[in-house]
């Protein structure tokens, strides 16, 4: 049986990959003065991506936990340790770990 999803033009994609961008920025800027509110964007990137089936880029994956999605920024709302060649990220929201390799 064939699949019904519909493309979604490149362009489309583009206009959505900058959004996507943009809010990380925003969730960055705001988080001093409403965490909440930078998870916020956070969570309306991760809908945008999915909706447009768009990977986030490597750099900004490591700005958010993937357990609670919530903003992370080290010091503040995690912990970021090196162990065994691996980054580990520690989410004090949620008290889970994500390792990340190392290069």
């Amino acid at each position: 049986m064939k699949n019904n999803y519909s493309k979604k033009p490149s362009e489309l994609k583009e206009i959505a990959m900058k959004r996507v961008k943009k809010l990380f920025e925003e969730a960055d800027s705001v988080f001093t003065e409403d965490s909440e509110l930078s998870n916020r964007y956070v969570a309306l990137a991760r809908k945008i991506s999915m909706r447009f089936k768009l990977k986030i880029p490597a750099k900004l994956k490591r700005k958010y936990c993937k357990h609670c999605y919530s903003y992370l920024r080290p010091g503040k709302t995690c912990r970021v340790r090196i162990q065994n060649d691996k980054v580990v990220y520690y989410c004090l929201n949620c008290k889970k770990y994500m390792r990340f390799p190392y290069k």
